[in-house]
C-alpha cells in the first residue's frame, strides 16, 4: 500500500488518480471526513498528517510514503519515524529546487532542507522531488484576468521554468513504487524558461484574450493575494523568489524527459487545459 499526504492538494490529487489507475492500492490521507476515494484501490484515511499519531493505525501494511511538507508542516521528523516503526521502507519528499539551486527567501528552502535531513535519518529509503515553481501557480490570477483582463503582479521579467503537476506526479509515481530511485534527488522543472509576462500571454493565447500585465508594488500583490484567501506565506514565497529570478532565472533541466521517456509538458499544455477557470 501507498500513503499520500496532501492528497487533495495540487500534487497530490494527481498522484493518487496514477496510482489508482495502475492498480496500485492507496491510502490518501484527508483532514476532511467528507472526502471520499471515488477510485478503486483508493481508501480514504481521515486523520492530520501534522498531527501524526492520528495517522497511527492507517500506516499498517503501507509499504511506500509521499510526504508534502505543506499538509505535514513541522511534523516531518515525527511522521517520518512514525513511519519507520510501522514497517514503512520508503518515502518520497516534495521539495523545491531552491535547495539545490538557492533563490528566493533563505527561510523557505530551509523548511525544505529540515525536511530532507529529516528523511536522510529517518532509517527509509529516501526521493527527493526538488519542484520548481508550479504552472497552477497561475491559477492566483483567475480572478482579476476573469474581471479585468489585466494581470496585476511583480517583476514581470522574472525567468522561471514552472512544472506540471502531472510531471511531478508522474515522476512521484515512479519513486512511489519502485525502490531503484533510492538515495536519488531530482530537480524537476518544466521545459522552458518563461517570463511572468509570457505566461500571462499565453494564457490569454489559452482563453483567446489578450492579457496585458501590470507592475505593481509587492506591498499592494500581497494585500490582494491574502485577500483571495490564500496563505500568508505564499505571497513572500511568490514575491521573494520572483525578485530572485529577475537577477538569476530560475534552472531549467532535463530531468522530467529523462525519467518519463517523453517531453516535459509545457505551460501552454497546462493554459490549454484550466483555461476555462480564467474565463469570464
Amino acid at each position: 500500500m501507498i500513503m499520500v499526504t496532501g492528497a487533495t492538494g495540487t500534487v497530490g490529487r494527481t498522484v493518487v488518480e496514477h496510482l489508482a489507475a495502475q492498480r496500485c492500492e492507496v491510502a490518501a490521507v484527508t483532514r476532511d471526513p467528507a472526502a471520499g476515494g471515488p477510485a478503486d484501490g483508493v481508501r480514504p484515511v481521515v486523520g492530520d498528517p501534522s498531527r501524526p499519531q492520528s495517522l497511527a493505525s492507517a500506516l499498517d501494511g503501507v509499504e511506500a510514503l509521499l510526504l508534502s511538507p505543506r499538509a505535514v508542516g513541522g511534523a516531518s521528523a515525527e511522521l517520518l519515524a512514525l513511519a519507520a516503526e510501522h514497517g514503512v521502507r520508503r518515502v518520497v519528499v516534495l521539495s523545491a529546487v531552491t535547495v539545490e539551486y538557492g533563490g528566493g527567501y533563505r527561510r523557505f528552502a530551509e523548511e525544505f532542507e529540515r525536511v530532507e535531513a529529516a528523511a536522510r535519518a529517518s532509517g527509509l529509503q529516501w526521493t527527493f522531488l526538488r519542484c520548481a515553481d508550479f504552472d497552477a501557480n497561475a491559477l492566483a490570477w483567475a480572478p482579476q484576468i476573469r474581471a479585468t483582463g489585466l494581470v496585476r503582479g511583480v517583476h514581470g521579467d522574472a525567468a522561471t521554468s514552472p512544472v506540471h503537476q502531472r510531471d511531478i506526479a508522474e515522476v512521484a509515481v515512479r519513486a512511489l513504487v519502485d525502490p531503484t530511485h533510492a538515495g536519488r534527488a531530482y530537480a524537476l522543472t518544466g521545459p522552458e524558461s518563461l517570463t511572468q509576462r509570457d505566461r500571462a500571454r499565453l494564457i490569454g493565447e489559452a482563453i483567446g484574450r489578450e492579457l496585458a500585465f501590470a507592475e505593481v508594488p509587492p506591498e499592494e500583490l500581497r494585500r490582494a493575494m491574502l485577500a483571495q484567501g490564500l496563505p500568508e506565506d505564499v505571497p513572500d514565497r511568490l514575491i521573494g523568489y520572483a525578485a530572485a529570478c529577475l537577477e538569476q532565472p530560475g534552472p531549467t533541466t532535463d530531468t522530467v524527459p529523462r525519467l518519463l521517456g517523453r517531453p516535459a509538458l509545457t505551460f501552454a499544455t497546462w493554459a490549454a487545459e484550466h483555461a476555462a477557470a480564467f474565463r469570464g
